[in-house]
């Protein structure tokens, strides 16, 4: 984590709190044992004789300035805390600054998709493609596209969805037989319903799946919402028959959770694209954790491969502030 070091081992800083539990010592006086968090990392934190009314209450994911003793405890750094506050306006600190985030801001990712939309000749892929994002603007601003691995980051989803886009504009220029629009449609409806499968606090990290995200899961959760857009819109059954293949299909094989595998191009695609996207995540990831020259510890994600840091580029982890 990030400190001021003030003299005598005292530092000053901002935190997010991971966890925190009021215990009792053995004296029968209360105390906050706490796990605090920024972007670069945890500790372990000590609020000795905890009284609510001067110190005031916590909880997870609240944002707080501290000042404290740093010191060792079993070969570990530990912070004991002196003074404690929640953060305001004149502190100019976000959560972005405290959890990883995707490198583009929500607002930005977002105008692109309403672009790509914009430029659809098909009115009804436009139109539904339009109204599912509409429902969703203010979650997809931050939510992240995984509750762990790839893009598990605030704003995640958008950047997941952002990157299978400009590649897929790529793509369809090289091969002037895929029909652009439903591949571009596809994309960016084929995750969407991640905003129903996570439970996810506003620091945009997911905390848990849903009651909806373990029994059903995006994937089906997906192509139901379009089945009931395609409804309320008056869309072609035809057209929104794709969309939901490609919903359903995205995953590629039954073992990765796809419904069925991808039965036209455009559901191909997607499905080469969602995984090119995901993999080059989680090894740009995993690369940029070690050095030149050096290989990673064994990445399960990644058939338990070790991924060599050829150091020709200098790779960091997608997982930047905004």
């Amino acid at each position: 984590m990030n400190f001021i070091e003030q003299k005598n081992g005292n530092v000053d800083g901002f935190a997010l709190i991971k966890s925190i539990d009021k215990k009792i010592n053995v004296k029968g006086a209360a105390y906050l044992d706490l796990i605090l968090c920024d972007k670069d990392g945890e500790i372990a934190a000590k609020l000795w004789d905890y009284k609510e009314d001067v110190h005031g209450e916590y909880a997870v994911n609240d944002l707080i300035k501290f000042r404290g003793l740093l010191s060792q405890y079993n070969g570990a750094d530990q912070l004991r805390i002196d003074r404690i506050r929640h953060t305001t306006e004149i502190d100019g600190v976000r959560v972005s600054d405290f959890v990883p985030t995707a490198e583009y801001t929500g607002e930005m990712m977002l105008g692109e998709v309403y672009n790509i939309i914009d430029t659809f000749r098909d009115a009804d892929l436009r139109k539904i493609t339009k109204a599912l994002v509409d429902e969703n603007t203010e979650k997809l601003l931050y939510w992240p596209a995984a509750f762990k691995l790839h893009h598990a980051i605030r704003g995640g989803l958008l950047y997941h969805t952002l990157s299978i886009l400009r590649v897929a504009e790529a793509v369809c220029k090289v091969y002037p037989n895929i029909d652009r629009e439903l591949l571009l449609s596809g994309a960016i409806l084929h995750d969407l319903a991640k905003i129903k499968e996570y439970e996810v606090s506003e620091t945009g990290v997911a905390t848990s799946y849903s009651v909806k995200g373990n029994l059903i899961g995006h994937l089906v959760m997906g192509a139901m919402e379009i089945e009931k857009k395609a409804e309320q819109l008056g869309i072609p059954e035809e057209k929104a028959m794709l969309l939901e293949h490609m919903a359903i299909s995205h995953h590629g094989v039954p073992e990765f959770g796809a419904a069925v595998r991808p039965l036209f191009i455009e559901a191909e695609v997607l499905c080469q694209l969602d995984t090119m996207d995901a993999v080059i995540y989680e090894m740009s990831q995993s690369i940029g954790e070690v050095k030149p020259g050096e290989f990673t510890q064994r990445q399960w994600a990644l058939e338990n491969r070790k991924l060599y840091n050829h150091g020709r580029l200098e790779i960091k982890p997608k997982a930047n502030l905004e």
